[in-house]
C-alpha cells in the first residue's frame, strides 16, 4: 500500500513539470526540427500517391522521358504548324464565353472520349475551340488554368468556349460565365 502511495504522489509531484520539459526541448534550437522539404518538378500526383516521372540521359544530363500523352500532343501541334503560324489569334486578354462539356454520348454523340484532334479528352486540358483556333493552341484562362484547343463541336462559333468536365453535375454548376482568356505559347 505505502507502494501505492508513494507512485501516486511522486506521479502528482511530476505532472506539473512535464510541460516545462516539453516546452524547453521545443525551444532548442535542433536540425531535426527545422526539416525542409522540396518538390521537384519531376514528382507528379495521381490518385492521392506521389509518383516519380521516369528519366532519360539526354546530353549528359538527366531529364524526364516524356509520356506518351506528350508525344501525342507533339503530333498534333506538328500536324497543325501550318495553321498556327497562319491563323489570327487575339493578341492580349479577350472576353470568352465558356461553357463545359462531358464526353456523354448524348452530348457528343458517342462515349469513346476521343476529341476532334485524335487525343483522349482530359480534364483541365481540354476544350473545345471555335475552328479560327488551330488545335494545340494554349489558352490560359483567368482563375482555371492554361487548356489546350483539342476538340470543336457544332455551336463553338465566335468567343465559344466549352471546358471540358468529367461528370454532369460538374459541368451543370459550372453553367455558362464570361471570363477573361489569353492565347499563351
Amino acid at each position: 500500500m505505502r507502494i501505492i502511495r508513494i507512485a501516486l504522489l511522486l506521479a502528482i509531484l511530476f505532472v506539473p513539470v512535464t510541460p516545462q520539459i516539453a516546452l524547453a526541448a521545443a525551444e532548442q534550437d535542433s536540425n531535426e526540427t527545422n526539416t525542409k522539404f522540396k518538390i521537384h518538378d519531376d514528382l507528379a500526383i495521381e490518385n492521392g500517391v506521389i509518383k516519380s516521372k521516369p528519366f532519360a540521359f539526354v546530353n549528359n544530363e538527366y531529364k524526364p522521358e516524356k509520356t506518351t500523352r506528350d508525344i501525342e500532343i507533339e503530333k498534333i501541334i506538328e500536324k497543325y504548324r501550318e495553321r498556327h503560324e497562319n491563323a489570327r489569334l487575339p493578341e492580349g486578354q479577350f472576353i470568352i464565353n465558356a461553357s463545359a462539356y462531358t464526353a456523354a454520348a448524348d452530348e457528343c454523340g458517342k462515349s469513346d472520349g476521343i476529341t476532334a484532334s485524335g487525343l483522349m479528352v482530359k480534364e483541365n486540358e481540354t476544350i473545345a475551340c471555335p475552328p479560327q483556333f488551330p488545335f494545340g493552341t494554349k489558352i490560359s484562362i483567368d482563375g482555371m488554368g492554361t487548356y489546350m484547343c483539342q476538340d470543336r463541336g457544332g455551336a463553338i462559333k465566335a468567343n465559344h468556349i466549352d471546358i471540358y468536365m468529367k461528370t454532369k453535375k460538374e459541368a451543370f454548376s459550372f453553367g455558362r460565365q464570361n471570363l477573361l482568356a489569353q492565347v499563351v505559347e
